[in-house]
């Protein structure tokens, strides 16, 4: 490979990661200002109207669905969210499947007397898509929402995810996950990416090419509640489906669910190889979906996810290519950069192994944990071993209201 080529190689994986990172948002915002101006100038000369006209309908028919392994630090947290959500009570179930749970989540659910609280067990252990679409069966409500047993949902986080139904071009919703800290976390830079990514998804949702979802909070029309295949990331797949379909994905930053953050490094970085899993099966599974026909979805799915999800493969050819040419002072320089920077976050990573706080190493050793952990997900993936059935979560116990 000639010195040319390397070159070659290295800026085009910089030039990838940054516009990823930095590019695509700037580009978006500066879509997403002409649009809004676009529609307000429309507005002020009288062609249009602010908003879309909606039907007036009364409060659809919600249920909450819950798919429930090994649970019992916060399943008592969960049912008392549950009943203090401010919703009409004749108008919201909550429809909860046991996963085989080898804990005391059962003995602790049959504690429930209540008939808006159902609770299904399985015979064998399914994973959290089968459970779900057991569960629907079980319901007739116009719109279902999907969350998970440790996220607990704002008391008008229901009627806000709701609200967006009465428009009939809108499939899915998706509400704002915000993390809180438990013992044990480091959320500094878990916060700020967090922030980012809410950032991009409002100029996203502005834009009318919002994708995926979250499943901590997530509604759907009951009759779009379907996937083509099995799916690690089916909050994803189930809105990406919806969008291209036809319909709208929204993503409401007022519908507010609170999550606390996986309370070891160990247990967080297991969850990301899982997500990477389900993104690079997202990725080959919706190929399609990157044609240029299909306009501002394709151009959002390409520049935020694909890009994101290959990040790793370009991190990699960055580093051995700067390496090849470190003979040109310029190229020494970049790669002695590049060991800085991955050295700072082996030792933030050692920080954290020894229960500190990783201090200025946050960043690095987050963005780094993140990238090995896609590609680790990459490698689960491709030898089939990532399995669709979640594995119990540590999770520090939770109080009832």
């Amino acid at each position: 490979m000639t010195n040319t080529t390397l070159e070659v190689m290295f800026w085009a994986c910089v030039a990838a990661i940054v516009y990823n990172y930095a590019g695509y948002p700037l580009a978006l915002f500066i879509l997403s200002t002409f649009s809004q101006a676009k529609s307000d100038l429309q507005f002020l000369i009288g062609k249009r109207t602010r908003r879309q006209p909606r039907a007036a309908t009364g409060l659809p028919r919600v249920a909450i669905l819950l798919s429930v392994y090994n649970e019992e630090a916060v399943i008592q947290a969960k049912v008392e969210n549950f009943l203090t959500l401010d919703y009409p009570q004749d108008r919201l179930e909550l429809l909860i499947g046991l996963d085989c749970p080898t804990d005391s989540t059962a003995a602790l659910l049959s504690q429930y007397q209540c008939e808006r609280v159902k609770i299904v067990a399985s015979s064998k252990r399914q994973g959290k898509l089968a459970v779900l679409r057991s569960l629907l069966k079980l319901t007739s409500a116009e719109v279902v929402i999907t969350t998970d047993a440790n996220t607990m949902l704002d008391a008008t986080c229901v009627r806000n995810l709701v609200r967006h139904f009465s428009d009939p071009r809108v499939g899915a919703v998706s509400g704002e996950e915000r993390r809180i800290v438990t013992p044990g976390t480091d959320p500094s830079a878990e916060s700020l990416y967090w922030r980012y990514e809410s950032a991009l998804k409002f100029l996203e949702n502005r834009m009318n090419c919002s994708l995926g979802g979250n499943g901590s909070v997530l509604a759907v029309r009951r009759k779009l509640f379907r996937l083509r295949k099995p799916s690690i990331v089916e909050d994803f797949q189930i809105p990406l489906d919806i969008r291209f379909a036809g319909y709208r994905v929204v993503y409401d930053p007022e519908a507010i669910a609170v999550e606390d953050i996986c309370p070891t490094p160990t247990a967080q970085f297991a969850r990301r190889v899982r997500l990477g899993a389900g993104a690079y099966q997202a990725l080959f599974d919706n190929l399609a979906c990157l044609d240029p026909r299909k306009g501002m979805p394709a151009f959002c799915f390409f520049s935020h996810r694909v890009l994101r999800w290959v990040a790793p493969i370009f991190m990699i050819g960055a580093f051995l290519s700067s390496l090849c040419l470190v003979a040109s002072p310029m190229f020494f320089l970049l790669s002695a950069l590049q060991c800085c920077f991955y050295s700072s976050a082996f030792i933030g990573y050692l920080r954290k192994r020894r229960g500190e706080r990783a201090g200025i190493f946050a960043l690095p050793v987050h963005f780094c944990a993140m990238n090995l952990a896609l590609l680790v997900g990459l490698i689960q993936y491709l030898s089939g071993r990532q399995s669709l059935a979640w594995k119990a979560t540590p999770r520090a116990a939770q109080r009832t209201a």
